[in-house]
């Protein structure tokens, strides 16, 4: 699982790649409010049996504000977004969206899972695998597990159970089962060497973009 700050260091990266001349200070705060945003529900499993990587983990959020964003943006003839904060507001609204699918919940996607599609399908996922080329047996892929199942048809190779099936630990609430004494409250920052490149190279770039948009 990505720590906050590698989502935000990727989140920085992305928007320094594609906002182009829409990059600068405010762009960049708003973008890392929106990659930041999927991790709030740490705080949910407080109160509810649907908790961490599973309420607001869920590329249900993105698509649904995407299509408002295309509808008012694209369709209609006199846009609020538009109007309000012109083409740099569009660029920005859309790089949220962008940041929200692919840092804030994309990171953890391939990393311990999450819930992709709740709550119209409760079911948790962690995209793990891999695609290669070999000469003697073709095109190799594991991410999806295509062979059939008892009832013949295929299922994904990395389903992880529901909402109600999965407990995650997190520095807000370090034991979802009740179970121990004094839990340990962690807060990580790097849990690999990927992690840490993301987050060196991520928080470098943006602050050089940032320092070029001040000069």
């Amino acid at each position: 699982m990505a720590s906050t700050v590698v989502h935000l260091a990727f989140a920085g990266l992305l928007a320094a790649a594609l906002l182009g001349p829409y990059f600068d200070r405010r762009a960049v705060l708003i973008v890392f409010a929106a990659t930041a945003f999927p991790d709030l529900d740490s705080f949910v499993a407080l109160f509810s049996t649907v908790g961490h990587r599973e309420a607001l983990h869920t590329f249900v959020v993105p698509i649904v504000v995407g299509i408002a964003w295309f509808a008012d943006t694209r369709l209609r003839e006199e846009s609020y977004v538009r109007e309000r904060w012109g083409q740099w507001g569009v660029n920005v609204g859309w790089m949220c969206v962008f940041a929200y699918a692919v840092a804030g919940i994309g990171l953890d996607f391939v990393g311990a899972g999450v819930n992709p599609l709740w709550p119209v399908h409760d079911q948790a996922y962690a995209l793990n695998g891999k695609i290669e080329l070999s000469d003697q047996r073709g095109l190799v892929q594991t991410f999806v597990d295509l062979s059939p199942e008892e009832g013949g048809a295929p299922a994904p190779s990395r389903s992880l159970g529901n909402s109600s099936e999965i407990e995650m630990s997190t520095g807000v609430n370090p034991d979802p089962g009740g179970t121990e004494t004094d839990p340990e409250r962690v807060f990580p920052v790097a849990r690999s060497g990927w992690q840490l490149l993301v987050l060196v190279v991520g928080s470098v770039v943006t602050g050089v973009r940032l320092r070029q948009d001040h000069e």
